[in-house]
């Protein structure tokens, strides 16, 4: 019974610990199971379709940035990205082949290419963006060689067609295509597009499985930008800012601006020196790669490097305020005029000193001006006066006109880091603050903000919007949106914003903007000097003038600054006005403003002396005189002129000026325009790059004939050489060349 009994127990005990294990295992199962299926079931999914799905990437082609009249400014060209599929290959022979031929067409390393190889993945990329050449000899080399494991995806790399031109406005993109600097950063977004995938399903060997099995996603290519901006006009102001910057030894930077006043689009904005966004590492400043080859130490030259590099980035004309000087005077002027404070008729009386706040200030004439009017104290640029015209306003309008005229706040415009004006608070503007502010000093503000407030003085008074960005078009030039040009609000009156044009106007016919008169354009603008805030050295100056035309209905203005140009006596009125009228002379015809000129086709006039000019100064003379000027050679000043001085050569005539020795040689055949009418040797001479004088009996209205010309015909002769033709009326009896 006993050992019946023990029996009995041992199997319940058996059973129940069988029970325990089998409810403790099913537990363990289901929670094993509960953990794969429901909390890690998406981390597996995603881990499988890894393993059994192979995709590759499509790149979204980058949209196009063109300039208004449809230039390309910016533009992506194909490249290939040169990959390899380690898994893949199917011998150390091959491995070695592979290793030794990619390391010769892509200029990189045996021992990369090998160590990339010996990795279990799909995928490793070799080396991208190679150009087509490239791309082809790896294409021969892998069918050559029967390779299946190396592969060309197409990508793209961006192109900047005209180098340096408008460069810190467009900026330029990083190595993976995306915007890192301008334009190129700010429309990010809109130029970017999306990339497409093709997934790939694999098989258990790991190959990939029929094409049933793959899907693509087609890659959405960016939007296109069409800017205000117009090469044309970008050309001109680059050629006459960088000359300035290299004449002048500008150790700062210098920038311009040209805006159409009555819609706020800028038609050029330039910072010099530059960069190229084609290599926007590379120090374009040959002065700071100097000093930067002089740096010994590795790291600090390299964080120099660095330096240098964000300083040439650096859109100067948005990104750096500064002392605007006796431009602000078209401001204070504005205000006074519109409050009806000081009037046309007024005078003051400059003795070369004023007293305000207990400070004395003095104006640039030490003698001071005697009696002048409102016009007189602009055109004079009298400092004296405009303190009592600020006084006369008020500290309250005058920071009422100050903000109205956009000066407290960013301007908005379309284009990254624009910066703010730096001004007096309200609790530290006091009579002192107003008396140097009514001139233009102790506050800064933006290149870009002055010009707006400029604009809005004399295109109406109303202040615009600034913009850069014209319209966005997708690939099919189906718009998406359209800027259209936004009035911010209306400053002063349509009445006083027409007398500040024509005061302007005198500023530059009998004032100290003298040097921007352009013959046959009415010209309005002014002249701006003025002492660097902060700077160690009060030496260090800014100069700068603001002109627009046509100064009895403005329709664009240019404003160009020079930050610390080292010379002797620096003042906008003999620097910046000369540069703006030189940009002015190259725009104006080409946006179809004609000179209006009191001159004939026969009219002649006599070449200046311009040899030891510097270039900008010898191109005023030139422009002055209604010839024109072609520069030969990279140098600043004129080392030799074809005509020489005193030469008589017709009015709108080619002046060539070399400025390097290397170019003094320079020869052209003399065209054969014997029996040629005048107008047919007038177009050949000219096309040569010659000038032409014509002698002889003829009337207008009437066909002439070449019977005469000198030089000869086939000689050579330097650029500009005057070639002198006599013509004689169709049908006249010959002239008798030994009368």
């Amino acid at each position: 019974m006993a050992f019946g009994s023990t029996t009995v127990q041992m199997k319940k005990r058996i059973l129940a610990l069988i029970v325990a294990i089998s409810v403790v295992g099913s537990s363990i199962i289901i929670g094993r199971l509960f953990q794969l299926q429901v909390v890690q079931a998406e981390d597996l999914q995603k881990r499988a379709a890894r393993q059994q799905m192979r995709v590759t990437s499509l790149s979204a082609q980058r949209g196009t940035i063109y300039d208004r009249n449809g230039e390309i400014l910016a533009m992506s060209g194909s490249v290939w990205t040169v990959y390899l599929s380690p898994v893949d290959i199917d011998s150390e022979e091959e491995r070695t082949l592979i290793a030794k031929g990619l390391s010769e067409i892509l200029d990189v390393s045996e021992e990369f290419v090998l160590e990339k190889s010996q990795r279990n993945t799909y995928y490793e990329i070799i080396k991208k963006k190679i150009e087509r050449p490239l791309a082809d000899e790896v294409t021969q080399f892998v069918t050559d060689n029967k390779i299946t494991c190396v592969g060309l995806e197409e990508d793209y790399k961006r192109y900047y067609p005209y180098g340096t031109l408008a460069s810190t406005v467009l900026g330029f993109t990083g190595s993976e295509n995306q915007g890192a600097y301008g334009l190129e950063a700010y429309y990010d977004s809109v130029l970017s597009g999306t990339n497409g995938q093709i997934v790939s399903a694999k098989n258990a060997w790991g190959t990939d499985m029929p094409f049933k099995y793959e899907k693509m996603y087609e890659a959405q290519n960016g939007n296109d930008l069409v800017l205000t901006i117009d090469v044309n006009i970008q050309r001109f102001v680059d050629k006459h800012l960088e000359q300035a910057v290299i004449e002048h030894e500008v150790q700062n930077k210098a920038c311009a601006i040209v805006m159409d006043v009555q819609t706020g689009e800028i038609l050029a904005m330039s910072t010099k020196p530059d960069f190229d966004p084609n290599a926007p590492n590379v120090i374009y400043d040959k002065n700071v790669q100097e000093q930067l080859d002089a740096i010994t130490d590795e790291k600090q030259r390299q964080e120099a490097l660095l330096e240098a590099q964000y300083a040439q980035w650096r859109n100067k004309a948005v990104s750096d305020p500064y002392e605007p000087g006796s431009v602000f005077k078209i401001i204070t002027s504005s205000a006074v005029l519109e409050e009806k404070v000081i009037g046309l008729n007024n005078t003051f009386t400059c003795t070369g000193e004023y007293e305000s706040g207990g400070v004395k200030y003095h104006c640039w004439k030490l003698a001071g001006h005697g009696v002048q009017d409102f016009a007189q104290s602009l055109q004079n640029s009298c400092n004296p006066a405009f303190i009592s015209y600020g006084q006369a306003l008020g500290k309250e309008k005058f920071r009422e006109y100050f903000q109205a005229f956009g000066l407290t706040k960013p301007t908005g415009v379309d284009l990254p880091g624009e910066a703010g004006s730096i001004y007096h608070s309200d609790e530290s503007f006091g009579v002192t603050e107003l008396s140097s502010s009514s001139f233009g000093q102790t506050f800064k503000v933006t290149a870009l903000q002055l010009i707006t407030a400029v604009s809005a003085a004399v295109n109406g008074g109303e202040l615009m919007q600034p913009y850069v960005v014209q319209k966005i078009v997708d690939e099919e030039n189906n718009i998406v949106s359209q800027t259209k040009p936004v009035i911010k609000r209306q400053v002063i009156s349509n009445e006083t914003s027409a007398t500040m044009a024509l005061l302007c106007e005198g500023v530059v016919s009998e004032g100290s903007g003298r040097k921007a008169q352009l013959p046959g354009f009415r010209i309005g603008g002014k002249t701006g000097t003025s002492e660097k805030l902060g700077a160690g050295d009060s030496d260090w100056k800014i100069l700068s003038f603001v002109g627009f035309a046509p100064a009895d209905d403005p329709q664009i203005a240019v404003l160009v600054m020079l930050d610390e140009p080292k010379l002797d006596d620096p003042y906008g009125s003999t620097i910046a006005a000369p540069i703006v009228k030189n940009m002015l002379a190259d725009i104006l015809p080409y946006i179809g403003m004609e000179p209006q000129l009191d001159v004939n086709e026969d009219t002649s006039v006599l070449v200046p002396g311009l040899i030891g000019e510097m270039l900008e100064e010898a191109q005023s003379q030139l422009i002055d005189q209604g010839l024109k000027a072609r520069i030969v050679g990279k140098g600043d000043s004129v080392l030799k002129q074809v005509p020489q001085e005193g030469y008589e050569i017709p009015y709108g005539g080619t002046v060539i000026l070399y400025t390097d020795e290397t170019e003094l040689a320079q020869s052209v055949t003399v065209p054969n325009v014997l029996g040629k009418t005048g107008k047919q040797a007038n177009a050949a001479i000219l096309n040569a790059g010659l000038n032409i004088k014509i002698e002889g009996d003829f009337a207008d209205n009437v066909q002439t004939q070449v019977i005469s010309q000198s030089p000869l015909p086939e000689e050579q002769v330097q650029p500009g050489t005057v070639v002198t033709v006599t013509v004689q009326q169709v049908g006249a009896d010959p002239v008798n060349e030994s009368s």
